[in-house]
This record gives C-alpha cells, structure tokens and sequence, in this order.
C-alpha cells in the first residue's frame, strides 16, 4: 500500500534518527517517480529530515531554511499527507512550531511524525526491530557518527561520478586550432 522508500524513511526517522539516511532513501525515490519537481511531497519530506539534521548539529539558519520550505510544500500536500497515513493538521500544526523555536534558537529535540495509520505504525516498528532499532527513540546527540554523518561518509562514487561526467563534458570541448597550425 505505501512505497517501500517511505517505509524506510519512517524507520529511520524515527528508529535511529538517522537523517542523512531519510535524506538518501527518499531522494532516491523521489528520482524515480516525480523528478524534477521540487514541489513534489516526497521533496517535503526530505527537507522535514533535513531540518531535523541540521537543527541537531545546531545550523540554526539552516535548519529554519530548509522547514520553511518544508512546511510550504507539505502545506499544498495535505491530502498525499493523508493517503500517507499522516495526520496532515497535526503536522503542519508541529512544524509550524518547530518553525518557531529555531526562530527562538531553542535546541533540538526529537520529532516523531504524527502517523494515523495503525498498521503503518506496526509495519515501521517491525522494520525498526529487524534493523535493532527503538521505534521513537529520542537521538543521540553524542553519537558524532549520526550527528555529523555528512562528513563522515564515503564519498568515493560520488567523486567518481563526478568526474566522469567531467571527463564526458570536456572531451565534447576540442579547443580550436587555426588553419595551417596542424
């Protein structure tokens, strides 16, 4: 009934917090099924994570930026809220207040999605056992790995990636040479 890649993200979210993950699962997704657009719920729900992520590592300014934007997208989306089993109200209502507290520079708590669908909720705390994960679990702000997992990461593909598509556009770029310098 609901996508695997959203099951996922709500085991990480609220599992073991981990939003760099939530960030990952769902963008690749949201490649799948709505690229290119940025209004897409599946981009909400990214940058709900991502403010998460940076409100933990206290970028206050960026963590507000990326709500801001959160919170005008999942407001277009009430109704994909609901066939999401999310309460949409209750969320916007949250985010809404979050919203406000990084405004206030209070500091980062945990966020648990307000999900109105019970065997939604059974079938992440299923996923949440399986991984060794606490559904609800408050993070841990300790955990340097979570906490700042951006720069912890492998990076290797990407960088590969990047030059190869590098590589592929510079060899479309011959310099020009003049007649009779050949």
């Amino acid at each position: 009934m609901y996508p695997e890649a959203y099951i996922e993200y709500l085991i990480h979210f609220h599992g073991d917090r981990d939003y760099f993950e939530c960030h990952e699962i769902l963008e690749e997704y949201w490649k799948e099924v709505d690229p290119n657009n940025k209004q897409s719920i599946w981009v909400g729900l990214i940058l709900l994570a991502v403010s998460n992520y940076h409100h933990r590592r206290e970028n206050f300014l960026g963590a507000k930026k990326t709500m801001t934007k959160a919170i005008s997208i999942l407001k277009n989306e009430k109704n994909r809220l609901l066939h999401l089993g999310i309460d949409a109200e209750k969320l916007i209502n949250d985010l809404l207040a979050r919203q406000k507290a990084l405004s206030l520079g209070n500091p980062y708590t945990s966020y648990t999605i307000p999900i109105i669908d019970s065997i939604l909720i059974s079938n992440c705390k299923s996923g949440c056992i399986e991984r060794g994960f606490t559904w609800d679990s408050v993070s841990d702000l300790h955990n340097k790995r979570l906490v700042h997992r951006h720069s912890t990461r492998d990076r290797s593909n990407v960088i590969q990636e990047r030059l190869d598509a590098l590589n592929k556009n510079t060899r479309f770029i011959q310099p020009q040479t003049e007649k009779g310098s050949e």
